[in-house]
């Protein structure tokens, strides 16, 4: 029988394996890098999906405004890509957003087809000057970003 993933709220003891992850995917220039001291001061944004004891994918809410979160460092671990766990953690985000009141739900991302398949919609990313400005402008791609804003409106 296949193990079954469980989405949960991170915890101190997975910043190591969230920084792994991570570090994977800043490496291939396709999410920023997050540090260890980063990550423990932001562990309580972050779920985790965990099969077998073991953190096979992540991702947090930063929000951005009063009305607006965004979905930050999402990653599924090699070798359980195509389960469904990316949209097992984004609609745990979901639900963190909607129990905080927020009706806005945005990412910045390369993998348009999977947002569109969990019902967000291609925006343009001058829309947000609250990500513009608190993290663009520290951004190496600050004036060629090749990634594409994505928003889902929450009822």
């Amino acid at each position: 029988m296949p193990a079954v993933a469980v989405c949960r709220q991170a915890r101190l003891e997975d910043v190591e394996p969230l920084f792994t992850m991570i570090e994977g995917y800043a490496r291939q220039g396709i999410m920023l890098p997050r540090s260890r001291a980063v990550l423990e001061r932001q562990i309580s944004d972050f779920v985790v999906a965990e099969m077998d004891g073991r953190i096979v994918g992540c991702g947090s809410l930063c929000r951005l405004g009063e009305e607006l979160v965004e979905i930050r460092s999402l990653g599924i671990a090699e070798g359980y890509k195509g389960r469904g766990l990316g949209s097992m953690l984004v609609e745990e985000l979901v639900l963190q957003a909607k129990r905080q009141g927020i009706p806005k739900i945005m990412a910045l991302t390369y993998e348009v087809s999977f947002f569109l398949k969990n019902g967000f919609a291609v925006v343009e990313k001058e829309i947000f000057p609250e990500k513009v400005w608190t993290d663009c402008v520290n951004c190496a791609k600050q004036h060629c970003c090749d990634e594409i804003a994505v928003l889902k409106i929450l009822d």
